[in-house]
């Protein structure tokens, strides 16, 4: 290990501390307590699962009714047997005889439909009472596992749309009538919990959480963030530049806003206060850069993926149009940080703590996973699904090329032999021991495998139930009434119907996993804005971007939560500081509608070229004004200026573009005039 991984161990969080946090702001995290064979029992569950769904993926020609509704099945078993009933319970080996008897009933449920999935087809819409009996059971029991796994917000929301089907939506007179409707078309058609979001979680999604798992054990974590130290370090701030950088890098793999701010957040948030940020500044940092990360190509935390699948859109072309918002948007975090630590007079990370970039380069090979990734997609060599199975291997591979040129193979395998332990050789491919801890080893292999089996509950879980949102809302022709009111309210005026869609995506997207987020804002949001006009790539970015700010916009913004609890701060200060270093994310969403050249629609390269160049230097004058110094402090005249002339220029046009650039222009000068006239403030 290096010396550099080694001096920053000073500053990690104790695991107890991690794990502390991860249960209270993370529901993944709240999992039962299995030891000794009963654990051995689970992991290898979990394991079988993940190999279960890549073979499915890679092999099966099932019926589609088949795949998906055994792949739900196993998503309730284990649901059930990971997750308890409350986040608080510590009991060992304990699983309570109603959720064993909630397992087997909403397991069986799944598989019923799985065993007699052609004669169900051929029955049309005669169904018998008992059947819709089975659907009531399976649909309560995917709720209840998607409460446990995922949390009340997705469950809340899905509930109230079943009520309104129930009691005002669906047109049958009888109630009965339109339970018996609703259940049958949510459990056994493709337009309920079978429908798309199910579909490309257990095609697509499911092979790229364990691919990310692989990667994250693989070392290509640690080496993103040796990457950002090495490129950002050693200048002012230079702990919040690393943690920006290393942030977005990590992201795009992990589709998990939590779990990204507490995983590079461990290290970069006690390394940003030891340099003297301040606790929410830190805090927010890392939440705002953890969660733009899932806006990051090439991977997006999968979500690009679904985007691709549900528009019809190319993921080559995703992955392009992506990369300039991107690029902003975490451009205005990193002058955030940057102004910060000027204002404050705060230094990098010393020299001699710095990885050497020669010695970087020379581990270049752990990046070919995602590099062959990116190729093998965009060039449509395969399919996206084989392309991510693939890329695990590579990956394997990556890893077992880096424990021998690394040398830590050899230090693991002497460091035994030298304990007089018999059998070094084979502990050293199991991996059982502590000397083993930077090897990739059988045990990293198992454990890259329980761990994406484990993401896939949660995410199935989700899914699922956003088919029941999406499905709930076809049947009862809300999505067209929803349409028709926003439009009705907002007329023309394309900005009010931009502010409104904002509003809904924001509050269905608090605490709702990325891809089951963006699942929901497909369905009920996008259409609204192309009614209006808006291009439907557009349209689904618009959508796609605020589903994902959720997770750091008060009132439940759990990713500043979580980077709170880390950097020990206020909660609600913490937030409103990662929103307002993520306004980029806030204000590139309205201009994908307005001019959508931003995503490279209908425009030529000098366009493209000009709004970039203006959008950036509306975002540094919008972030200075926010941060309250770009060359000295600011006063309200300086702060007006800049962030009217930034809003202004971000939004193209030629009139916005010359107005911005001259209260920009007159901004910066009374900075100027400030800065001299007190020459001893920090710059």
């Amino acid at each position: 290990m290096s010396d550099h991984i080694d001096e920053k161990k000073k500053y990690e969080l104790d695991q107890e501390d991690f794990e502390a946090v991860m249960k209270k702001y993370d529901r993944e995290s709240n999992v039962r307590i299995w030891t000794g064979k009963p654990a051995i029992l689970v992991k290898a569950l979990l394991i079988g699962f993940s190999l279960f769904c890549i073979w499915v993926t890679l092999f099966s020609t099932f019926l589609e009714e088949i795949r998906l509704t055994s792949f739900m099945g196993i998503i309730v078993l284990m649901g059930f047997l990971y997750y308890p009933a409350e986040k608080n319970n510590h009991r060992e080996n304990h699983i309570p005889w109603y959720d064993v008897i909630a397992m087997i009933l909403g397991t069986g449920a799944f598989l019923y439909y799985t065993f007699n999935a052609e004669q169900i087809i051929q029955q049309g819409t005669r169904f018998e009472p008992y059947q819709i009996i089975i659907a009531v059971v399976g649909i309560a029991a995917l709720l209840e596992v998607t409460r446990r796994s995922v949390g009340w917000p997705i469950l809340i929301v899905a509930l109230f749309f079943i009520i309104y089907a129930l009691c005002y939506g669906l047109t049958n007179p009888s109630f009965a009538g339109r339970l018996r409707y609703l259940v049958r078309n949510l459990f056994y058609d493709k337009t309920g919990i079978l429908s798309t979001p199910i579909n490309v979680c257990s095609k697509y999604i499911v092979v790229f959480i364990i691919f990310g798992a692989f990667l994250e054990r693989t070392g290509i974590s640690e080496l993103f963030i040796n990457i950002a130290n090495c490129i950002a370090g050693r200048f002012a701030g230079g702990p919040a530049k690393v943690a920006v950088i290393s942030s977005a890098l990590c992201g795009m793999v992990s589709g998990s806003s939590v779990g990204n701010t507490v995983t590079t957040g461990s290290v970069t948030i006690p390394m940003m206060k030891e340099t003297g940020y301040k606790s929410e500044f830190a805090g927010a940092v890392e939440a705002a850069a953890s969660t733009g990360g899932q806006i990051m190509p090439p991977i997006m935390g999968a979500a690009a993926f679904l985007m691709s699948d549900i528009i019809g859109v190319p993921y080559s072309d995703i992955l392009v149009r992506a990369i300039f918002p991107a690029a902003l948007y975490f451009t205005g975090i990193f002058i955030a940080v940057h102004l910060e630590a000027k204002k404050y007079g705060l230094s990098g990370i010393p020299a001699e703590n710095l990885p050497k970039f020669t010695k970087l380069l020379k581990k270049i090979y752990l990046l070919s996973p995602l590099i062959l990734l990116v190729i093998w997609v965009s060039n449509n060599m395969m399919t996206m699904q084989r392309a991510a199975a693939l890329s695990i291997v590579v990956a394997m591979l990556a890893g077992i090329v880096d424990g021998i040129l690394s040398g830590s193979y050899r230090e693991a395998y002497l460091s035994l032999k030298n304990k007089g332990d018999g059998g070094a050789l084979f502990e050293t491919f199991l991996g059982n021991k502590d000397e083993t801890a930077n090897c990739f080893t059988l045990k990293k292999f198992l454990e890259a495998l329980e761990a994406g089996g484990k993401g896939t509950i949660t995410v199935g879980a989700a899914c699922g139930v956003a088919g029941v949102i999406s499905g709930t809302i076809t049947m009862t022709g809300l999505a067209n009434e929803m349409i028709n009111a926003i439009v009705a309210v907002a007329g023309d005026k394309l900005f009010i119907a931009l502010f409104l869609t904002m509003l809904c995506c924001i509050i269905l997207g608090m605490g709702v996993p990325t891809t089951a987020t963006y699942c929901i804002m497909a369905a009920t949001c996008a259409p609204i804005l192309t009614r209006m006009g808006v291009p439907i790539l557009a349209a689904h970015f618009f959508v796609f971007y605020f589903g994902i700010v959720a997770d750091i916009t008060p009132p439940v913004a759990l990713a500043a939560y979580a980077g709170s609890a880390i950097a020990r701060s206020n909660p609600m200060r913490t937030a409103f500081n990662a929103t307002k270093m993520a306004i980029a994310a806030f204000l590139i969403p309205y201009v994908f509608c307005f001019s959508p050249e931003m995503l490279l629609i209908d425009t030529t390269a000098l366009n493209v070229v000009v709004i970039y160049a203006t959008s950036l230097v509306g975002i540094v004058g919008i972030a200075s004004a926010l941060e309250g110094y770009l060359l000295t402090n600011m006063g309200f005249i300086d702060r007006i200026l800049l962030i009217a002339g930034g809003i202004l220029m971000v939004f193209p046009g030629t009139l916005t573009d010359a107005l911005g650039l001259g209260l920009i222009a007159a901004g910066v000068v009374l900075q100027l005039a400030k800065k001299k006239t007190a020459p001893g403030a920090a710059g």
